[in-house]
């Protein structure tokens, strides 16, 4: 059987609030990414999801678990080889292209930044190089001179994923890469990032709220709420046949273009706030908000088990 490419373990991570508060952004997460594919991480706003993806290419360090990278504990390397070679493997295309470009530098500064941290080029070759990336992106040679205030929301996106291809990466994550930008851009980016999957060999964890587009560009999803995994299966199988009551409730409240049929979907009203992930408590995160709670529900942390009959299809709830 074929070894992922990123192995997450029991994964954690707090952030201390004050002497007796402590935020626990994400906790115990688990899940593995092979190599080719793309995992879609999905969940609301406050759920873990970017922190996780943080964790992954890492700008946070966990405060427990860890993240094999072929293997390898990638918080474990000492040496500045090893650690060179994670960030050279591993890339991210953050979620706002207006704050995460440098407005002081321009295009070829940016883009050409990885290039000469990783690799001895002269200027042609630089050259070459950036210009060769931002056609893979739609963009051109003429673009290297300009400073992102002179693009578009679109534009300055592609900019950011010449960015992360600029090291040639095995692994990105991509951090909400289109919620920022027109429905008719969207698609566009889209289809690009599959493009680019298939001509590069890339492997993609894909963080998003938008569950049709996660639907469009994932092989296997994973459900989020307040920190902790509620399911997890192939794409297909979760949109058919989704377990989890949070999952149940994402998916009613996809919208619908034809009016006939939006009219006549079941919607599931979920009642309630989201619990503050401050020092909660140790039960089922979504208990407060769940039609279906049993007394079980707020005793104990459900156990994210696999489902029966069903393959690569796993759920954290006490009704199964």
């Amino acid at each position: 059987m074929m070894e992922p490419l990123i192995q997450v373990q029991n994964l954690s991570k707090y952030f201390k609030i004050s002497k007796h508060e402590i935020l626990k952004a994400v906790e115990d997460v688990s899940f593995d990414i092979y190599e080719g594919e793309t995992v879609g991480l999905v969940g609301e706003s406050g759920c873990g999801k970017s922190t996780t993806g943080r964790c992954l290419v890492k700008l946070y360090n966990p405060t427990q678990g860890k993240v094999l990278y072929n293997g390898k504990d990638i918080f474990g390397a000492k040496s500045k080889a090893e650690k060179l070679e994670y960030c050279n493997n591993t890339q991210m295309i953050f979620q706002n292209p207006y704050s995460s470009l440098n407005p002081r530098m321009t295009v070829k500064d940016i883009v050409g930044e990885g290039i000469k941290l990783h690799e001895q080029v002269n200027e042609k070759e630089l050259d070459e190089r950036i210009e060769d990336l931002l056609r893979a992106v739609g963009l051109n040679r003429d673009h290297m001179s300009r400073f992102s205030h002179e693009f578009s929301g679109g534009q300055r996106q592609r900019i950011g994923i010449a960015r992360a291809l600029s090291v040639n990466p095995k692994f990105i994550v991509c951090d909400e890469p289109i919620s920022a930008l027109d429905v008719s851009i969207q698609a566009q980016v889209l289809n690009m990032l599959k493009k680019l999957q298939k001509e590069r060999g890339l492997t993609y964890l894909f963080i998003a709220h938008d569950l049709s587009v996660v639907k469009y560009i994932s092989d296997r999803v994973i459900v989020m709420y307040l920190g902790m995994m509620m399911e997890q299966a192939d794409a297909d199988e979760l949109y058919k046949n989704p377990m989890h009551p949070y999952t149940k409730a994402l998916l009613s409240a996809i919208p619908e273009a034809d009016p006939n049929i939006a009219k006549s979907k079941d919607r599931i009203k979920l009642k309630g706030e989201i619990p503050s992930p401050i020092n909660p408590k140790d039960c089922c995160r979504f208990v407060e908000r769940c039609a279906y709670a049993k007394p079980i529900c707020s005793e104990q942390i459900p156990k994210f088990k696999m489902v029966d009959g069903k393959a690569n299809h796993k759920v954290a709830c006490h009704l199964y």
